[in-house]
């Protein structure tokens, strides 16, 4: 079982920063691309940002390119999510899922954290 867990959840003001941490127990972490998804208050779960195994490679939702970079230690078996220029619709709880692939599809992922809440404040 691959288990997922998040943290550095909080309120900021917008123009703000976040980093979320996604730590995960599997012991072939790198061989799991991983992602972000999140979901505000009665809207659909959207993809955020994925990020190979290795690393090498990452995609991001249009209205997070420039903002946010996702990024992975796999040494410590760690995803980050560093969200900067935090705005307002960025506020939801926030999920990171491991899968085989890099995909903005969830049904792609089997596996994933509880999730963390980001409120970004006007």
């Amino acid at each position: 079982q691959v288990q997922l867990g998040e943290s550095g959840g909080g309120l900021v003001q917008a123009g703000g920063s976040l980093t979320l941490s996604c730590a995960a127990s599997e012991r072939t972490f790198s061989s799991y691309a991983m992602g972000w998804f999140r979901r505000a208050p009665g809207k659909e779960r959207e993809f955020v940002a994925a990020i190979s195994g290795s690393g090498r490679m990452a995609d991001y939702v249009d209205s997070v390119k420039g903002r946010f970079t996702i990024s992975r230690d796999n040494a410590k078996k760690v995803m980050y999510l560093q969200m900067n220029s935090l705005k307002p619709e960025d506020t939801a709880i926030y999920s990171c899922a491991a899968g085989p692939y890099v995909s903005r599809e969830s049904r792609h992922y089997g596996y994933w954290g509880q999730g963390t809440q980001v409120t970004v404040s006007s």
